[in-house]
């Protein structure tokens, strides 16, 4: 129940992101991407110092004493991780800014539908018929939602896919701490997207509510959620995992329309209305199954 409600919280924090952004749209998303990445990445190498030095320890004697064919493998999967987490935020700050915002809703409405399939293929977690059905409802609401957008949907993809692949390759037995992992994932991925810091306007004039929003987004809405979708992945299958992200967008869209005042049409609500649908019948069936399972090896 602990990895389900750390997976809820996550994708629940992450579908209020715009309470924090849309106080820093004067701002060029570039510079608040770098920004949020060097806070983080400080954030997080100070909490490993500070808070989880233990830990840390254990995860560093743990890379001494472990083979080199797992360190190779080990690095591997850091690096390849990072490479997915920076290729995610760099993707989504950079179609949200040039392309459209319905293009990264969109992003997180396929996100589920890869993860899931991506975790059916390369980690044999079985989906019953329920399962199944769920994934095509959510298929069939995306194309909903992309008809007549073409170019929203492509780049939707790499958003999307980006992540997919992250929660995937997230499924692993290595040894390490978790939010060790995560800081290492964090502290590569600043490094990769720190060339940005070449093509944006560095002048512009930094207020104190530019920081604390950054700060606030660093912290509340980088580190706490990655580590929280981790540590789920830790007691629960990725295509789980992955379907529960449907969370984010619906409260990014009952935000938009409730709060914001947005204006929607009859599409969307069907739309939205499918892939909430489709939560409920994923869970249900992955409960009804685990239960089962539970019952036949009793």
């Amino acid at each position: 129940m602990k990895h389900y409600l750390s997976a809820i919280l996550a994708f629940a924090i992450w579908g209020t992101f715009a309470l924090v952004l849309r106080p820093l749209s004067a701002y060029e998303a570039l510079d608040v991407l770098i920004h949020r990445v060097i806070f983080a990445a400080i954030s997080i190498i100070a909490v490993c110092l500070i808070f989880r030095r233990k830990q840390t320890a254990v995860s560093v004697r743990y890379l001494k004493t472990t083979s080199r064919k797992e360190r190779v493998k080990l690095a591997l999967n850091v690096l390849f991780s990072a490479v997915m987490l920076g290729l995610n935020w760099f993707s989504f700050i950079y179609v949200m800014n040039a392309v459209s915002v319905n293009a990264t809703s969109l992003a997180y409405l396929l996100c589920p539908i890869l993860t899931t399939v991506l975790a059916s293929l390369f980690l044999h977690e079985k989906l019953n018929k329920g399962q199944w059905f769920a994934v095509l409802l959510s298929v069939i609401s995306c194309l909903i939602l992309a008809y007549g957008h073409f170019m929203d949907l492509i780049y939707s993809m790499v958003i999307a896919v980006s992540y997919a692949i992250y929660l995937v390759l997230q499924k692993n037995k290595f040894q390490l701490d978790k939010f060790f992992t995560l800081s290492i994932h964090i502290i590569v991925s600043t490094i990769l997207l720190l060339p940005i810091l070449t093509v944006i306007d560095t002048t512009v004039p930094k207020t104190t509510t530019f920081y604390s929003f950054v700060a606030i987004i660093a912290v509340g809405y980088t580190i706490i959620p990655l580590f929280l979708n981790i540590y789920a992945l830790k007691g629960l299958d990725s295509s789980i995992v992955g379907t529960l992200l449907y969370l984010n967008p619906i409260i990014s869209f009952l935000l938009a329309v409730l709060y914001y005042k947005e204006p929607i049409n009859t599409v969307q609500i069907i739309a939205f209305g499918m892939i909430f649908m489709a939560v409920v019948i994923f869970n249900i069936a992955y409960l009804y199954g685990r239960k089962k399972n539970i019952s036949l090896t009793s």
